[in-house]
């Protein structure tokens, strides 16, 4: 038997505003949420983002003529230790799918560093050897790999042995459990992916009413994960210990979503297309840029990719997340098709014309029909 409850405002969409100049941050901005929910769910999410996401790091070193951490090498200028936070720095990336059952299994990568005098001379006396040259083949991807791990000043041939594994949070060396070999250093592991989150909790509206939540969560990670990954996977951490909670259930819910309107979804879209760039509320800067491209109407915007956006004169990040939001508020996006109702790039100010003049024709039959 299920209980009728009332009617949840909820977001039909999530909004993503990301930025070509810095790839690993990205805001996302959900909204209507009932009152209270936007800090309920925004807390609980930033707390999951920054504990509970798993990504590989490099926990234990060997190189050969090193036997511990706190010794020098002969032809490299920094000491074991330097070494050792340098590879606490690497970034390597890899989601390990279920198809692949030994994905998450300690790995080893072996290297042979073969610096010659020619080498040396060629780079003024002295090379540095990066992330890269120490993982070159494997089914790791590395994020940085220009990281410095250490500068040989002497011809040497060495063999490095570095051990990989998949993780979550911050794990110090003491706690692993795997077995250490000879002359075998281990790395304390910093396995979250995200650097920072921040989330807020604003007023949007609905009708009339103004105390509906805006959520807005803005992530950074280090590019082990984007963060429309971490997001998607902390969503999904998060209804995995929710479910727990469905053995309890007495009762299914059946939510009341009341329509407050006869007309079809369609008919409201196309009004909405039909609207007029100037009726949406832009800044003078956003609105001037659109007049100067002869975008008339929000059919006009929205058939419009985003990434030719920033092609506009005098157009930049500013006023195209003006844009994005307001559309957003309108449940549209750039680069919509439209397709389905006949509309495209070459016949947009015609269809939007005749729809324009039918809405006309038809409030002019309702007047008139008023006043008989």
């Amino acid at each position: 038997m299920s209980v009728m409850y009332g009617k949840f405002e909820m977001p039909e969409k999530i909004l993503v505003n990301e930025d070509r100049e810095k790839p690993n941050f990205a805001q996302f901005i959900a909204e209507p949420f009932e009152r209270g929910f936007g800090h309920t769910l925004g807390n609980s999410m930033r707390r999951i983002l920054l504990s509970a996401l798993e990504a590989p790091a490099i926990v234990s070193v060997t190189i050969e003529g090193a036997s511990h951490e706190f010794m020098a090498i002969e032809g490299v200028n920094e000491d074991v230790t330097n070494i050792v936070l340098n590879l606490k720095g690497a970034l390597l990336r890899k989601l390990p799918f279920d198809e692949d059952i030994d994905a998450r299994d300690l790995s080893t990568i072996s290297s042979i560093i073969d610096v010659t005098q020619e080498d040396l001379d060629a780079n003024g006396g002295s090379l540095v050897i990066t992330l890269g040259d120490l993982i070159q083949e494997s089914s790791f991807e590395v994020v940085n790999p220009a990281q410095k791990i250490f500068t040989a000043t002497a011809p040497m041939t060495k063999r490095i042995d570095l051990k990989i594994m998949i993780g979550r949070g911050y794990v110090p060396s003491e706690r692993f459990e795997f077995e250490k070999t000879v002359n075998e250093i281990l790395i304390d592991a910093s396995f979250s992916p995200v650097r920072l989150v921040n989330y807020y909790v604003e007023n949007t509206r609905v009708g009339q009413d103004t105390d509906f939540d805006r959520l807005v969560i803005e992530v950074e990670t280090d590019g082990r994960v984007t963060p429309t990954e971490a997001l998607t996977f902390t969503t999904q951490i998060w209804n995995k210990h929710i479910a727990v909670f469905n053995e309890l259930k007495t009762h299914s819910i059946t939510f009341h979503d009341r329509e407050t309107s006869g007309r079809s979804s369609d008919d409201e879209l196309l009004e909405k297309l039909c609207r007029r760039i100037d009726e949406i509320e832009l800044s003078v800067r956003s609105t001037n840029c659109l007049r100067f491209r002869g975008i008339e109407t929000i059919a006009e915007l929205v058939l419009i990719p985003e990434r030719d956006m920033l092609d506009f004169k005098n157009f930049g990040k500013k006023s195209l997340t003006e844009i994005k939001e307001k559309l957003f508020e309108m449940n549209l996006s750039l680069g919509t098709d439209l397709s389905e109702y006949g509309i495209n790039s070459g016949n947009v100010k015609e269809k939007m014309r005749e729809l324009s003049e039918k809405k006309k024709n038809i409030t002019d039959v309702f007047t008139i029909e008023d006043k008989e």
